[in-house]
């Protein structure tokens, strides 16, 4: 890992108040060291941690996820109940889901017209919309 993606980690790091522990910062690095957005699994993040040689369990990859969540840092996107994705990019946004790979990648935005939602039950608030779109290769 560069010690570029390393201080991009803990800076995102420093942004949501999460502590800087070595295992967070290398999962932090893997997460957004290049600058991009990125969606993964537990399982993904997992594996492309084993790939650099961080030791670190898969319990300790799915809470760190959870604490980068609630810091803000990240949204989950839960997909059919079952299969959560976590997203660095913590904009409200619309997604694909592509169902032979098991991919989630971001669907534009500026496409998608929501003309109404729902009114929320007495004493709710909508917190968020989340839009994903299932999509199968023909």
């Amino acid at each position: 890992m560069s010690s570029r993606s390393i201080e991009r980690g803990t800076d995102w790091l420093s942004k949501g108040g999460v502590r800087p522990t070595r295992q967070r910062v290398a999962l932090a690095s893997l997460l957004v060291g290049d600058g991009k957005n990125r969606h993964v699994t537990a399982e993904s993040l997992f594996a492309a941690a084993q790939t650099t040689g961080e030791q670190v369990s898969l319990a300790t990859v799915y809470n760190t996820l959870r604490a980068f969540c609630d810091a803000g840092l990240m949204q989950e996107v839960t997909v059919d109940g079952a299969r959560s994705y976590f997203d660095t990019n913590t904009h409200d946004h619309p997604h694909f889901f592509w169902e032979d790979d098991g991919r989630l990648t971001d669907a534009p935005a500026h496409e998608l017209e929501i003309a109404r939602i729902p009114a929320p039950p007495e004493g709710a608030e909508i917190s968020s919309v989340n839009v994903v779109i299932k999509l199968r290769r023909t």
